[in-house]
């Protein structure tokens, strides 16, 4: 079995929504392929709703859109709801690693189901969390 990994927010908005930029375009097809080549996904509800809260703003899908990709998600991926602890663990995370909140609650998120990789675009590349969690930023070449 292949490791648990977590994909933060912007990942999935690039592999949900191909854009005609060039550089988007990069984005797009290589976060498509992070889907691809990782079959233990693992989200938090809290990237679940940046990401439907983000198509709709930002992509203009609409209701039936959005009630879709959640049934979809919800169907293929483990989501995990955050709880009280997750909350402790991501004000740890924020006083020793420096992370933002929202950020903290993502790491937090990928500890707590005990994913080895964090695939981020927005935070430390390469970065190692409690020798547990390794933060990687695809696409940086």
């Amino acid at each position: 079995m292949k490791d648990k990994v977590f994909i933060d927010s912007n990942l999935w908005l690039y592999a949900l929504i191909e854009e005609q930029n060039p550089d988007d375009k990069f984005k797009h097809l290589l976060a498509k392929k992070l889907f691809l080549e990782n079959d233990n996904i693992q989200v938090s509800t809290q990237v679940v709703n940046e990401v439907a809260i983000n198509l709709m703003r930002k992509a203009k899908k609409d209701n039936n859109y959005i009630f879709k990709f959640i049934h979809d998600l919800v169907g293929t991926y483990t989501v995990h709801d955050q709880r009280p602890a997750e909350l402790i663990t991501a004000a740890t995370l924020r006083l020793n690693y420096s992370l933002s909140y929202w950020d903290s609650l993502i790491v937090a998120s990928a500890i707590n189901s005990e994913c080895s990789i964090l695939y981020s675009e927005d935070m430390q590349n390469g970065l190692q969390i409690h020798k547990k969690l390794k933060i990687i930023n695809p696409l940086k070449q």
